[in-house]
């Protein structure tokens, strides 16, 4: 999963439940997705040591309803969008 040293994202990351590459703790937590230098929103799954991220094409679905997809080739960096949260911390408003 991700290094918590360096707080990196993993290496492949989907969020398809039905993959095995789906984490929704990471999810949780936001993560971006640059891809040959520009921000991408639309990323359903990404690996960074094969280098392609996996889109959405347009509307269309298959028939079990999924979206279509696009595979594309180019420099991957993912990033976690909110920093990582301690055992600590609930999320929750300071008293006061």
């Amino acid at each position: 999963m991700a290094d918590k040293a360096t707080d990196t994202p993993p290496d492949r990351l989907s969020l398809d439940p039905r993959s095995e590459f789906y984490d929704e703790t990471l999810l949780s937590r936001g993560v971006g997705i640059k891809f040959n230098g520009q921000e991408k929103t639309n990323v359903i799954e990404y690996s960074v040591s094969e280098g392609w991220i996996r889109i959405a094409a347009g509307r269309s679905r298959d028939r079990f309803g999924q979206p279509m997809t696009i595979k594309l080739k180019g420099q991957v960096e993912p990033y976690f969008e909110a920093p990582a949260q301690s055992a600590g911390e609930d999320g929750a408003a300071s008293e006061g």
